[in-house]
């Protein structure tokens, strides 16, 4: 049997949530526009919903949670899970993982032709080996890998359960 490689434990994972909604709900200060948080598939999804119930804790904002859906090797299509307002909004779009860019550039599609107040990134593992013009607002950790390695976000039940080198 293999033996995961773990960057960050579950209880890591759910620190480096924690901090990262501090950090957004510093910077929302004083913003009283809606929150839309945008979840990268079924991951960033999950973070999606942490960030919402944490940040719920520290602003009273309005806070909305939908996904986006593309395929990672040909984002010819990209949609959100429902049709929500985009102009005048705060948006946070939150993936798991971000290695040359490519996702979260991508995920941005649907914004294009909207007006929203503010569009910053959330990533829980920021790898170093970037092809597009995508640097997070908001990083759990940053960790040096070779391009031949991946990087794995766990989740069950609702929950990160850790990440890992693969």
């Amino acid at each position: 049997m293999l033996h995961k490689r773990y960057i960050l434990s579950a209880n890591e994972a759910l620190q480096k949530l924690h901090r990262m909604s501090l950090e957004l709900a510093e910077n929302l200060s004083g913003n009283e526009d809606s929150v839309l948080l945008i979840g990268v598939r079924n991951s960033g999804m999950v973070m999606a919903e942490k960030v919402g119930n944490l940040l719920g804790n520290y602003i009273a904002n309005d806070i909305r949670i939908v996904s986006v859906m593309l395929d990672k090797q040909w984002p010819d299509t990209v949609e959100l899970s429902e049709p929500v307002v985009l102009d005048g909004v705060n948006i946070i779009l939150i993936d798991d993982v971000t290695n040359s860019g490519r996702t979260l550039l991508y995920a941005l599609k649907p914004l294009l032709d909207a007006h929203p107040k503010t569009i910053q990134t959330l990533v829980l593992v920021e790898r170093m080996h970037k092809l597009f013009p995508i640097k997070p607002d908001y990083v759990g950790i940053s960790v040096s890998t070779t391009p031949i390695e991946h990087i794995i976000v766990e989740e069950a039940n609702g929950e990160i359960q850790g990440a890992f080198v693969e």
